[in-house]
């Protein structure tokens, strides 16, 4: 594609060089340079990118784009200077590749918790309905049928670009996005156009990176701040700042609701460990999908499809053939006639639902004996939190290792306490290794008593020391369940 093609739309403060050269490839790390390639100089926190503009240059670049020009300009070579490198990235790559996101209908889904859940389950409800998709979520990314593993929450802008492209060229008439406030901050979703744009809730993480509270807020707000007048906002109006959300969107706005009235109101029924009972807008239906934060999650999934255009009965059958998320509130009962639950809740809020909805279900005869941690190198104000909700909703609290990063595990866990009141002493316990703490929720547990292994849900590896070893909490539970019942 020619340089004068590819910066279309993209306020340019001023080019030198040939502007009609042709380029083969978008690049953002110098070490990717090939031959014919357009390099993005893009400052970061850590690295300038424009210290690497002679490297690139070296390596077979033929234009640069920057935000300033280097003291020498290499002949031959073209430079495109703009404002902001970041921002230009997501409409160069939206050209590089035909802007895809203008060609499907692409529905973005932001907040706290919820977001890879309610992404996965549209994917699948739109299967149900005979329509092939893209996801793009934390756990994977999939065009139809074709999966691909999946690294952050949000990939890079050139990379969604790519994986759009994709799904026009395969027939996909839809795109389901789960948006993170790091990939909003990063401008990963520059120059993409939602259709739709979902919020599930807001609650205390990612404070490591944002600071404080209110910044957070920002940033998920700037998602919907930047939608077109074309596109629909939905949101949560059960959570205080779902209207928040709304406030300077130019989209239509929708709303929904367990709690208060809405456009789309949803009510819980009868709920148990199989499934629930549910009645959104009038239309009773049922689900194998569980506990109360999935009455949001699925009410949100209704309210989208429903803004796309399917009846409301067909998109009911739909959801109603829908399967658990891997790691999302999966159970299996073992033979013994103990019930185990994985879980990924990684945040004070996520915690609290999943606890909340056990204690909904279980008839308080039975124990709830909790395994869970916190990450390393993340959000240490959580920690603290996370004890007291842990050991005030189960019998017995098992503290323990999560992914410690670089942090030493024991005060990680020692951060974790530091919360727990004393009215709960008795009811935790702290064992750093992770595999530990789950023999000894099982050796604990009896015969209809309910163990929870929550933090990793999907996830299959700990990272320790910058190192990843293989550990899924799934297989560990069955592995030990069959060792210590022979």
């Amino acid at each position: 594609m020619i340089i004068t093609e590819l910066v279309n739309r993209i306020p340019v403060l001023e080019i030198h060089g040939d502007s009609n050269r042709e380029v083969t490839e978008l690049v953002i790390d110098s070490r990717k340079v090939t031959k014919n390639s357009l390099y993005i100089a893009m400052r970061g926190t850590v690295v300038d990118g424009h210290s690497f503009i002679a490297s690139a240059i070296e390596k077979g670049a033929t234009a640069i784009v920057c935000e300033e020009f280097p003291e020498t300009l290499v002949e031959n070579v073209t430079y495109v200077q703009v404002k902001d490198s970041s921002k230009a990235l997501g409409h160069l790559a939206s050209n590089f590749y035909g802007n895809p996101s203008q060609k499907l209908k692409l529905i973005g889904v932001t907040g706290t918790n919820g977001k890879t859940s309610v992404s996965t389950l549209l994917f699948d409800v739109f299967k149900n309905l005979g329509y092939p998709a893209a996801l793009l979520s934390t756990v994977e990314i999939r065009i139809g049928e074709e999966v691909i593993p999946a690294t952050h929450t949000t990939p890079d802008v050139i990379t969604i670009n790519r994986i759009l492209a994709e799904a026009v060229e395969k027939g996909c008439e839809f795109a389901f996005m789960e948006v993170s406030s790091h990939g909003i901050a990063q401008n990963r979703i520059e120059g993409l156009h939602f259709k739709i744009a979902g919020f599930t809730n807001l609650t205390h993480d990612h404070l490591d990176y944002h600071k404080t509270f209110e910044e957070y807020l920002k940033t998920k707000k700037r998602f919907f701040d930047q939608l077109e007048d074309t596109a629909i906002a939905i949101t949560n109006v059960d959570d205080k700042n779902g209207n928040v959300m709304l406030q300077n969107t130019k989209a239509k706005k929708k709303s929904y609701a367990l709690k208060t009235m809405a456009d789309y109101h949803g009510k819980l029924l009868e709920v148990d460990f199989n499934g629930m009972l549910l009645n959104f807008n009038g239309k009773e239906f049922w689900t194998t999908l569980t506990g109360k934060f999935n009455v949001y999650n699925l009410l949100l999934v209704f309210g989208i499809a429903a803004e796309l255009g399917f009846e409301q009965d067909e998109i009911l059958q739909a959801i109603s053939k829908l399967k658990r998320v891997s790691g999302r509130f999966e159970t299996f009962k073992s033979d013994g006639g103990i019930f185990f639950i994985v879980d990924y809740a990684h945040t004070p809020d996520a915690l609290e639902n999943i606890l909340d909805s056990i204690n909904d279900i279980r008839t308080k005869n039975e124990r709830l004996i909790t395994v869970f941690g916190c990450g390393g190198d993340r959000d240490h104000s959580k920690r603290p939190e996370m004890g007291n909700i842990a050991t005030k909703k189960s019998t017995l609290a098992i503290i323990t290792s999560d992914n410690p990063r670089t942090e030493d595990p024991a005060q990680i866990i020692k951060e974790i306490e530091a919360g727990v009141e004393p009215q709960n002493f008795s009811k935790y316990t702290s064992i750093p290794d992770r595999k530990e703490a789950i023999k000894m929720a099982i050796k604990f547990a009896e015969p209809k008593d309910i163990v929870l292994v929550a933090g990793k849900g999907h996830e299959n590896y700990q990272e320790i020391n910058g190192v990843k070893h293989h550990f899924d909490d799934k297989e560990v539970i069955n592995e030990l369940w069959k060792l210590m019942s022979k």
